[in-house]
């Protein structure tokens, strides 16, 4: 099922909430919508789903328009992140609901519809829970359950609005692995909402980032986080240090207002902003070039699989966040208030303004 998105826009009251999207939705594939809250991503799935309608612009399914059809005549499957079960139903009548709610001349027979919600419970690897109900589960069981409920009218596009924003971290990512393992068996064109980057970045074909009502890129999660084109999706994406400068007198905030040093040539006549990954940073114990900076180590996090370090810059005061290997960080068996001299390996580099702070 493909899907076309062309120049929707939609305002509730003086809030614009959309302004002009565009976006092709290729058959088969799993995209995320990904913003912070605000952004306008569950209006537009809401308006793809037909629960809401655009002001402006046209939405196509497979060719044909379908902007002000109805919801019940569009076949789409909708996740909620509260699940939204009945609770005065067991597992299975939940699952099968959608199925028994079909108008009469086309409900499948009582015997179809329970050999379907069986098969759907074994999909979501819920088969013996078909009797209980849902304040019986867990809350990853009961994600599982409103995902088969919505899978078995046998949708042509599924949607999924912040389905794990309710379950605990370790519930969350093993669910999130698991949606995609089913999507890759299904092959039912996908799309997901969501805040976080990390599910989107791991779990997606393609991810659609959005701010302030706009498309702001759209690529593959590697294209999205190593080629941000505008500040906010860098800025969004991944934990960033950002400096300003001022071609060609331009120092990163790091170095001496009057040490005559430029940065690399790359940067165009007026302010830049430049991002910096913390792990696109190297620490070194003496100074070998004019563009390492000078900082003092500030407090070190040795837990997880890298070393996370906070350093303070020794000319501004600006805070530097570094990540190092654990193996870099034996190897310079730094401690706190020692000094260090910062080094970029790589850079992103955009006109000022920054993005708002999120």
């Amino acid at each position: 099922m493909s899907i076309v998105i062309e120049h929707v826009s939609k305002r509730f009251d003086d809030i614009e909430v959309l302004n002009d999207v565009n976006l092709e939705v290729w058959p088969g594939e799993l995209i995320a919508l990904l913003g912070p809250s605000g952004c306008g991503k569950t209006t537009l799935l809401r308006i793809l789903a037909g629960l809401d309608h655009p002001d402006t612009g046209r939405i196509s399914v497979n060719g044909v328009e379908v902007t002000n059809q109805h919801i019940s005549k569009r076949r789409v499957g909708f996740v909620f992140q509260h699940y939204a079960l009945f609770r005065h139903l067991s597992v299975a009548d939940n699952v099968a609901f959608g199925l028994t709610v079909l108008p009469r001349a086309e409900r499948p027979p009582s015997q179809q519809i329970q050999s379907k919600v069986q098969e759907l419970l074994a999909l979501v690897q819920l088969q013996d829970m078909a009797n209980r109900y849902p304040a019986q589960l867990s809350g990853g069981q009961r994600q599982r359950v409103a995902l088969a409920r919505a899978l078995a009218v046998e949708p042509k596009l599924l949607l999924l609005d912040e389905p794990f924003g309710a379950l605990d971290a370790k519930v969350r990512k093993e669910l999130r692995r698991w949606i995609r393992r089913l999507h890759d068996e299904l092959q039912v064109t996908s799309i997901l909402v969501t805040h976080d980057q990390e599910e989107a970045l791991e779990i997606t074909d393609r991810v659609v980032v959005m701010h302030q009502g706009r498309i702001e890129q759209v690529g593959t999660p590697d294209e999205v986080y190593e080629h941000p084109i505008t500040p906010f999706v860098c800025h969004f994406l991944g934990d960033v240090n950002i400096f300003h400068c001022r071609v060609p007198h331009c120092h990163l905030d790091l170095q001496q207002k009057d040490s005559g040093q430029d940065f690399p040539p790359q940067l165009t006549e007026g302010e830049e902003v430049t991002f910096v990954r913390p792990h696109e940073l190297a620490l070194k114990r003496t100074r070998s070039s004019s563009y390492e900076w000078e900082a003092t180590v500030r407090y070190i996090v040795t837990a997880g699989a890298r070393v996370h370090i906070e350093l303070i810059a020794s000319n501004t005061n600006q805070i530097i966040d570094v990540e190092l290997t654990k193996e870099r960080y034996r190897d310079l068996r730094l401690n706190e208030d020692e000094v260090v001299y910062v080094h970029p390996k790589q850079l992103q580099v955009f006109r000022a303004p920054i993005p708002v702070p999120l």
